[in-house]
């Protein structure tokens, strides 16, 4: 959160210093930029939308799922789900999380809040249908996984503060359009002598990397997420197969939503990073390499595959069910 603070810093208070140097050599009765309150306005806004993001972030990635809140289980399924949830909570020694069913046929899970006290747990309808019971409360031990190690604090508030950047972006583009427009209207009759006064290289330099600051937020941001799920993943499988001791059950969970045709329609590229697997396709997360470690939300699958089955296999044999 500070450095998402310090960064729409710069871009203020870089918008203030450009803006001083081309008014610098304006005649005296014209304005002269000289008080930053560029950066002063951005800085405040960036401090208010990090304190809202974090304040509301449960509640605005539920909201963008379409998920609803299962309060009265209306079928076997959902009756299910809240009883392995029940389990898993006790299983994971925190109070129960809110359950919420997300209407997806793709198979995924996530979970959200700021701390134990407050955690969702949301599933999409396709895995309700996909998983064995055992499945899916290895799936559950995953998130509260997330939930124990106070992963979903982060983890949300970085998807709202991806939400912000995308719509300050989007605001930002619209008047720099609309200045663009009114630049050009006034501009046509006056040919390119008396008033083309032109900057010097360093103002058009800074103008240019302002810019591009400006269009590269949301990217920052979403990899900064990314970095942060990958890290957090493995520690979580881990902590999904302490909770339930069936580390196989996680391992062919994951086998089954990976091979999920369609990715997760319902849930958003802002907050891809939450979920079990990568929402929006699996082509980077199934490759390893530095392009998928720096675009792919989670590690590769076959690698959390592979090491949940070494577990089991390691707990079986020591439990004799293999030969040594």
């Amino acid at each position: 959160m500070i450095g998402f603070v310090l960064f729409f810093a710069w871009l203020g208070f870089g918008g203030d210093y450009i803006f001083a140097l081309a008014t610098a050599d304006a005649p005296p009765g014209d304005y002269h930029h000289a008080f930053p309150w560029f950066g002063l306005v951005l800085s405040a806004i960036a401090i208010g939308v990090a304190q809202y993001a974090y304040r509301t972030g449960p509640q605005k990635v539920l909201w963008a799922t379409g998920a609803r809140e299962v309060i009265d289980p209306e079928d076997d399924r959902e009756r299910q789900l809240v009883n392995v949830v029940e389990e898993m909570a006790i299983a994971a020694a925190v109070p129960c999380p809110r359950i919420w069913i997300v209407p997806d046929d793709d198979p995924n899970a996530f979970a959200t809040g700021h701390e134990p006290g407050d955690a969702h747990v949301a599933v999409t309808e396709g895995l309700l249908t996909l998983c064995s019971r055992d499945e899916l409360q290895a799936v559950i031990a995953h998130e509260l996984g997330h939930v124990k190690n106070l992963d979903v604090r982060l983890m949300t508030t970085l998807a709202a503060l991806v939400g912000a950047v995308l719509l300050m972006r989007d605001g930002m583009g619209r008047m720099l359009r609309g200045g663009a427009r009114l630049g050009g209207g006034g501009g046509g009759g006056g040919g390119g002598g008396r008033g083309g006064r032109k900057g010097t290289p360093l103002i058009a330099i800074l103008l240019v990397v302002w810019i591009i600051s400006w269009l590269i937020a949301p990217l920052v941001t979403q990899l900064l997420a990314m970095a942060v799920s990958r890290k957090r993943e493995y520690l979580a499988d881990a902590m999904g197969a302490q909770f339930t001791r069936n580390p196989l059950a996680l391992a062919s969970a994951l086998q089954k939503i990976e091979s999920a045709a369609a990715p997760t329609a319902a849930i958003k590229r802002g907050s891809a990073h939450l979920c079990i697997a990568d929402p929006l396709g699996r082509r980077l997360t199934a490759r390893e390499g530095w392009l998928a470690d720096v675009l792919a939300t989670h590690p590769p699958m076959g690698m959390r595959i592979a090491r949940l089955k070494g577990m089991g296999y390691a707990q079986l044999k020591k439990e004799g069910g293999l030969p040594a």
